[in-house]
């Protein structure tokens, strides 16, 4: 299951309702700088609140048209980092940039799988923003943060 900053908040969704329904579970979690909590206070968001292409206003922005009400945002659904349990998930790769206000819930999301006794492995990679993942043919860091991707792919469908 993978999916990249609001798609990596449905692939964690996916495999927190997999477990939580009892149905087959995705062999892998790859979260590319997901947003895993509805919050706008940690500090990643608080450093980043002007980043450019993703920004705490632009974020305020999605939720108010995502969300119906704000106690929406406390669904782990919405937010996994709020789930009572990670235990049994997938393990996992979490990339996540540095100049993005996404980052913190990124850390602490892995943080809470590790701390649960999934393997995590997770990259901050320094100086690059919010959408880095995708530009391979100019930012040497996605290169490296597609193949740690595949890595972790690979290792999850248990092939060399």
């Amino acid at each position: 299951m993978a999916g990249e900053s609001a798609g990596g908040n449905l692939a964690a969704a996916v495999c927190l309702m997999a477990r939580d329904r009892g149905v087959a579970l995705p062999v892998y979690q790859l979260l590319v700088y997901p947003i895993a909590d509805f919050n706008f206070e940690t500090p990643s968001y608080k450093a980043n609140a002007n980043a450019v292409p993703l920004n705490k206003p632009l974020m305020q922005w999605f939720f108010d048209k995502y969300l119906r009400t704000r106690a929406d945002g406390d669904n782990p659904l919405v937010s996994p980092l709020r789930a009572a349990s990670v235990t049994g998930l997938p393990a996992a790769t979490i990339i996540n940039a540095e100049i993005d206000p996404l980052r913190s819930e990124g850390e602490a999301y892995a943080a809470k799988l590790r701390a649960a006794g999934v393997t995590v492995d997770q990259t901050t990679y320094l100086g690059v923003v919010h959408e880095f993942f995708g530009a391979g043919a100019v930012v040497d860091k996605a290169k490296l943060a597609i193949a740690q991707a595949a890595a972790g792919l690979k290792r999850g469908f248990g092939t060399p």
